[in-house]
Parts: structure tokens; sequence; C-alpha cells
């Protein structure tokens, strides 16, 4: 990170956990994480306010957000995306999407494939700079497959990837790689009577 005063918080619930990290330029002041299998939506807000309250800063301190997108669990990525594209707003600062490819791939040297479990045993995978897909099981040849690091060093890896990204971003969009495993009714929608 190039400016040692940037207060970045990066956050990840696009798993089986609800991660966050604060940082200030390359320090990493709190990280946190919590394994879960549901209710990220409800512990996502209030483990950020536990994070920002033990740096002994507010939210008007951030200079940046940054945000896994996936990808991963549909509902978890939604709620981290949306919490970002929220807080930015109202805090106006900017909200910087990472993928989990981008923020396993940042400390990995050589080649490599970024990978992340995906359901029914297939895996995503992405090579560096590369197309991401899904592949119906773990590669076995060419270059290795790297799974994302444990939920404390993801959160702080989106929160690096962000400040480097922090001027030349989009609005964070989740990185849905597969369509939901969840069907449209079959019902046909109601008659609505005027």
């Amino acid at each position: 990170m190039s400016d040692t005063g940037l207060l970045v918080l990066g956050f990840d619930t696009s798993a089986r956990h609800c991660a966050a990290a604060l940082m200030r330029g390359d320090t990493v002041l709190v990280q946190r994480s919590e394994e879960m299998a549901r209710g990220q939506a409800e512990r996502l807000m209030p483990l950020l306010e536990e994070v920002l309250a033990e740096a002994g800063v507010t939210w008007d301190d951030l200079n940046v957000i940054g945000v896994g997108v996936g990808p991963g669990n549909f509902t978890g990525i939604r709620i981290s995306v949306s919490a970002a594209r929220g807080l930015a707003l109202a805090l106006d600062v900017p909200a910087v999407g990472v993928s989990s490819f981008e923020a396993t791939s940042l400390d990995i040297e050589g080649p490599h494939i970024a990978g992340v479990e995906a359901p029914r045993g297939q895996v995503y995978t992405c090579p560096p700079g590369g197309t991401p897909s899904l592949e119906p099981e773990a590669p076995t040849d060419g270059p290795r497959l790297v799974l994302p690091p444990d939920p404390d060093r993801l959160a702080v890896n989106i929160a690096r990837v962000a400040a480097t990204r922090r001027e030349k971003t989009a609005r964070p969009a989740p990185l849905y790689i597969k369509a939901a495993d969840a069907a449209p009714p079959r019902d046909p929608a109601p008659v609505i009577l005027s």
C-alpha cells in the first residue's frame, strides 16, 4: 500500500464464515472471523462494529472498503456486496470488489491456479489473470491448485487488494460462475386485479 495512513476495512461472507480485517497501511490492526453455516446477514454488521471499536476508530475514519465478491455461497456473496455498497454510499468512500481468486493468489509465487470449493465436489478455478470456470473436480495436472487461506487471512488479503485498486474501481458486483441452485416457482404468477 502506498499510503501509510489509509484505513481499509475488508470483509467476506462468501463461504461458511463471516470474516473482517482492518488495516492502516501495511499494518493489520484487527482481524476476526467466525465459522458459521448460516447467520452471516445477522452477524456481519455487529462483527464490523466490533472490529472498528477494537481498533478505536469509527465508520467515518474509513478510507476504503474491500469486499469479497466470490465465487461461493450465493446468499453469502449478496450479503457482503450489499453491505459494502450501502456503506460506501453512506460514508462516501470507495468500495472495491475482490474475488476469492485474487485474494488467494496475492502471496503465491510461481505458476498456480486459484480454486474455491463448489457444491457437489466441484471446484471453481481461475489462473492468475485468466477466466474463472467451474470444473467437475480438482485439476490434478498442470499448475498446482491453491485454495483460499483461512478466513482471517482472506479478509486481510481482500483489504490489501482493495487498497491498491481504490482509485480505479466500479461498484462491487457478485462473481457468480454458475446459476443459483434455487429454481423458480412452478406455480403461475398470481393475477393482479385492477
